[in-house]
């Protein structure tokens, strides 16, 4: 590859958020995620015209983890590509791709279980039916390690760093370092205000090897997560900010790691509070967002370490495994 490969951002409206998918204008056209069922036809098919590309030429969509808004659009986008274009993700995330309902089974085994919402199910159920495009099988199926040629000399590599979901994906345009993380890097958090990742020790092996081994260039992210006072960054970084994404989003884990602890070893407890039983850990951090706008990354990053205690490194000694839910303690 001779000359840097261009890359656009192309956002799409969804309620609070703004979805964001990344074309990158190799010869084999790539979409890095494909935001929700609505968003190949309202948002990229006229920033691609906007920069003379027909979404028609799309070849490969390229998916770095299964979440609803990531994978939302991926069927309607491989449609409007004449079902031409080929479908990667990695293996373990690919049951939400196939599934509809993976994701509500996702919902109900994690933060579903914290947040007391009879409705709950029936609530991630309806959405899932309205803003996934269609269930579908992926052409590819990644492990991490593998090469994608985009024609040209131009490939994409793909590594695995599982944390904010078991098949989160980084893919790489080689030779030039842009980095495509989706969501595994989450600094302070985005519109919620809090980290969101199901596996914590896993989650910081992962920022640490894009620090250490990738050591990013161009950094995109799947949303403008935020700074410790809040403000945001844009969703397209340089080498500088990417670094201090990445330490921000290291030193916040730990913070988060050790009120968790603290929390887990003073048994949890079933509470009034919106953050119950984890209202302790809140109180610590001094977190005041609301916990039951969905996606709900307050719990289910406490449910993160409440499920691996013995791979997190700021764990000190927890005791016995944790109390499913309904034989926890009870506060009069």
């Amino acid at each position: 590859m001779t000359h840097a490969v261009p890359v656009h951002p192309l956002v799409s409206p969804w309620g609070r958020f703004g979805l964001y998918s990344f074309f990158i204008d190799a010869p084999e056209p790539a979409v890095v995620d494909t935001g929700i069922a609505s968003s190949p036809a309202e948002g990229m098919i006229p920033a691609l015209e906007a920069i003379g590309r027909r979404i028609e030429d799309v070849r490969w969509i390229l998916l770095t983890h299964g979440h609803i808004d990531h994978v939302g659009g991926a069927y309607a986008l491989w449609e409007l590509t004449g079902r031409r274009a080929q479908v990667v993700i990695h293996e373990a995330d690919a049951p939400m791709l196939r599934s509809r309902r993976a994701h509500v089974e996702e919902y109900l085994a994690g933060r579903g279980r914290y947040l007391g919402d009879p409705e709950g199910e029936a609530k991630v159920t309806a959405a899932a039916q309205a803003v996934i495009s269609g269930e579908m099988e992926p052409t590819l199926l990644l492990k991490g390690g593998e090469t994608l040629s985009l024609g040209g000399g131009v490939t994409v590599s793909a590594h695995s760093i599982p944390g904010h979901t078991p098949g989160s994906v980084a893919y790489v345009v080689d030779g030039q370092r842009s980095v495509f993380v989706g969501d595994s890097v989450q600094v302070h958090g985005a519109a919620n205000g809090f980290p969101g990742y199901t596996d914590p020790a896993a989650y910081r092996t992962g920022l640490e090897y894009l620090r250490d081994e990738i050591r990013p260039q161009r950094l995109y992210l799947g949303h403008p997560y935020r700074r410790a006072d809040g403000t945001p960054y844009g969703v397209e970084l340089d080498a500088a900010q990417a670094r201090e994404a990445i330490d921000q989003s290291l030193a916040a884990e730990g913070r988060v790691a050790e009120a968790a602890c603290r929390c887990l070893e003073a048994d949890l407890e079933e509470t009034d509070s919106p953050y119950s039983p984890f209202a302790r850990a809140a109180e610590e951090l001094g977190y005041t967002g609301d916990p039951t706008l969905e996606p709900s990354p307050f719990f289910t990053s406490m449910h993160g370490y409440r499920t691996h205690p013995d791979q997190n490194p700021h764990r000190t000694v927890l005791g016995d495994a944790p109390q499913p839910p309904e034989e926890l303690h009870t506060h009069d």
